[in-house]
């Protein structure tokens, strides 16, 4: 999107006023924004967050060509990892190689675990126990070996017998 004002940069800035309940909004490039007076009050550490945060996408050169861009936003990998962030949604899903390891680093894993009472610490370990459990059975049944299946079998009916909820 062009700035508002000056109708030659790429928009960079969004202001919203408010006064006397009348809403103006303004898309306007980092130079017009200083002009007018909007500042960042975090641009004294700008070029330092930018640079952590784009050292965690590689910084370097990307895989593929800056000609790539998303559909969603039209953000080229160079300036995702310039700016530290994705631009929209689909840009995970454009330079998804590009992104992954960075996504290890930063979050230790890259598939969502999620979060669970203490309440159902119980239950889930049981739960946990018993998909084990079934494997095991699936796998002794494949190899012929019936009595570890029907050792496994009575373990899971015994297992569920007590835990009506699992």
């Amino acid at each position: 999107m062009l700035c508002q004002s000056c109708k030659k940069n790429e928009a960079t800035t969004h202001v919203k006023k408010i006064v006397n309940g009348k809403i103006e909004e303004y898309d306007l490039c980092s130079e017009c924004a200083k002009k007018m007076g909007y500042t960042n009050i975090f641009s004294s550490f700008e070029n330092e967050w930018n640079s952590m945060l784009g050292s965690f996408f590689g910084g370097g050169l990307p895989s593929r060509t800056s000609a790539t861009r998303c559909k969603g936003c039209g953000s080229s990998f160079a300036e995702i990892a310039k700016r530290g962030m994705v631009g929209c949604p689909e840009c995970y899903e454009t330079f998804y190689d590009e992104l992954l390891p960075s996504i290890k680093k930063i979050h230790g894993n890259t598939q969502h675990n999620g979060k669970f009472p203490a309440s159902a610490g119980k239950q889930l370990a049981i739960v946990s126990e018993l998909e084990s459990m079934q494997e095991q059975l699936n796998e002794a049944v494949k190899r012929q070996e019936f009595e570890k299946a029907a050792q496994l079998r009575d373990k899971i009916n015994s297992l569920k017998g007590g835990n009506q909820n699992v």
